[in-house]
């Protein structure tokens, strides 16, 4: 039996009163404060349901870019007979229409980074659907050239638009997936704008085109007002915060009913108020000489040049060397559809495994790595993401020299639709890796930074379309798309080059920006601090004045 330990009894002159109440108030101050330096706000207070929702949504109102570029193609001889003008003429308004298709959303993409998600929307789909009516009633080549311009600014910011809300609403850790979901509007638009093209300009005539694309956009819009809710994290944070009377859905009260129960997790920071701005797209050019950023952006940009030479191609090379009509030539883009779709179901779920896995090398643990609000400072999210993209790299080479080939010795055309197909699901597999990696890296303006990607593709793209049919019919189809193979293959040093030296960038920007943030702190201080000895000085002079009036009275 272990014996009772010795009593020590404090000296008396050495002993502290202490007042119970007081140990109370510090102990729970302290738990307090572990408690707020434990808990966070959730990234994003959105349930799974309420996420799925706006990523339909978004990915219908991403349709319109894409769909309003490929379902114009096989009218393109309809409309040059017409309004009485040439083909190359008619060629003309897809350049142009691809040009506005990467200058637009660098208006778009600044907005709603700074005014929000909705508002942007709102702007895009009105001027989208007066485009189409005047396309629809125009009767001359100036109308058209100018309207199709009109037409492209209002689509093509849907695109930034949604990468922007996957990452308002998505951590690193899951965007893949949810930006795969979010991909399929574009790529569906991509693939199937051909095939209700060719049956809407056979049957109804070409200006039907136009009247369904006003139709489709003004049901689309519907939905989206009414349902989706304001995403933008400058303007309702995690979404705890509402925004404006005027920027609200029907989800809104939902949320609102559920804001007003009592949480345990702490709230979200107030956003300061601010003015309304005028968007500046210099920002988004600036993106284009950030050194990390130049790399991603200019190799998206030659890989979507490709993909579009061989959309813009393919129509002609079907009807001159199959002899198909407008719908079967339409008909023949469903491969390159399937491949994009199944593309966009698969690629998210690789990029997130592949991020977890690098997770799992730094030693964090799954848990951790799933709540990761933003990148660790020396987590390889560009080795994590490009580990993805290369092999599909890789694999549209491979195929896009063997479609120009087969397509040059006038072979059956299954094996060009399988071809086709595999094309498809390997550069969907790549833009969607890209864009991903391109909003990791850029989390606070992923809109401005989408724009710039759409810059670089767009006008890449232009410039393809513009002499993809020439080169066909200087050197053949074989030497043109292996030309575009070579392309790239020669991507993929500076894709590499970002897995290398992106870390070491991107930690270079973030200590010069920190420095920044530095230096405006302190000047802030210095004016703060001047501004409070002015009012101490003038309180010393009021108190002093009443003093003295008390003491002659």
């Amino acid at each position: 039996m272990a014996s009772p330990s010795p009593e020590i009894r404090p000296n008396a002159e050495q002993s502290i009163e202490v007042d119970p109440s007081k140990v109370e108030e510090t102990v729970e101050a302290i738990r307090s404060t572990s408690n707020a330096s434990s808990e966070q706000p959730p990234y994003s207070i959105f349930t799974l349901n309420e996420k799925r929702l706006i990523v339909v949504i978004l990915t219908s109102a991403a349709l319109f870019s894409p769909i309003s570029s490929t379902i114009y193609y096989p009218s393109l001889t309809t409309l040059a007979a017409d309004l009485h003008v040439s083909n190359t003429l008619i060629n003309l308004t897809i350049t142009s229409f691809m040009i506005f298709q990467g200058l637009a959303p660098a208006f778009i993409g600044a907005f709603s980074d700074a005014e929000g998600r909705r508002p942007a929307y709102l702007i895009c789909f009105t001027i989208y659907i007066i485009a189409n009516i005047g396309l629809a009633l125009q009767k001359n080549y100036a109308a058209l050239f100018i309207l199709r311009c009109v037409q492209s600014s209002g689509s093509s910011g849907t695109i930034a638009l949604a990468n922007a809300v996957v990452s308002d609403i998505a951590m690193p850790s899951e965007r893949g997936t949810w930006m795969g979901w979010a991909n399929c509007g574009a790529l569906l638009g991509l693939a199937f704008g051909p095939i209700i093209g060719g049956l809407l300009s056979q049957y109804l005539g070409w200006k039907s085109i136009f009247w369904f694309l006003a139709i489709f956009a003004g049901v689309t819009l519907k939905p989206l007002l009414l349902f989706f809710p304001e995403t933008c994290r400058a303007v309702v944070s995690n979404g705890s915060l509402r925004p404006a009377k005027w920027n609200r859905c029907l989800l809104d009260r939902r949320l609102s009913q559920r804001l007003a129960k009592p949480s345990t997790a702490p709230p979200s920071p107030p956003i300061p108020p601010h003015r309304l701005r005028f968007p500046n797209p210099l920002k988004t050019l600036a993106l284009l000489f950030e050194q990390e950023a130049s790399l991603l952006l200019v190799s998206s940009g030659f890989l979507f040049a490709g993909y579009y030479a061989l959309m813009a191609a393919f129509p002609s090379q079907l009807a001159a060397k199959y002899g198909y009509t407008p719908l079967k030539i339409g008909l023949c883009f469903i491969p390159c559809g399937a491949g994009g779709l199944l593309s966009a179901l698969t690629t998210g779920r690789l990029m997130d495994a592949n991020f977890r896995r690098h997770a799992h090398r730094q030693s964090i643990a799954p848990a951790a790595a799933r709540q990761q609000r933003r990148l660790a400072p020396g987590f390889p999210i560009e080795a994590a993401r490009m580990e993805v993209a290369l092999p599909f790299v890789g694999v549209g080479a491979a195929t896009m020299l063997a479609f120009g080939w087969l397509l040059h010795a006038r072979t059956g055309v299954a094996g060009v639709l399988v071809l086709v197909f595999f094309v498809g699901y390997a550069t969907s597999g790549a833009f969607t890796v890209l864009s991903t990696l391109i909003v990791d890296l850029f989390p606070a303006k992923p809109a401005t930074a989408t724009a710039a990607a759409n810059i670089t593709r767009c006008w890449l793209g232009a410039a393809a379309t513009a002499v993809v049919v020439p080169m066909i019919a200087r050197v053949g189809a074989g030497w043109t798309f292996t030309f575009v193979a070579a392309l790239w293959v020669c991507l993929v040093p500076p894709l590499w080059a970002v897995v290398r030296w992106g870390p070491g960038m991107r930690a270079e920007k973030e200590r010069r920006e920190r420095e920044r943030e530095g230096r405006a702190r302190a000047e802030d201080v210095e004016v703060g601090g001047d501004e409070l000895e002015v009012e101490k000085k003038m309180e010393a002079d009021v108190v002093g004045g009443e003093d003295e009036k008390v003491v002659v009275g």
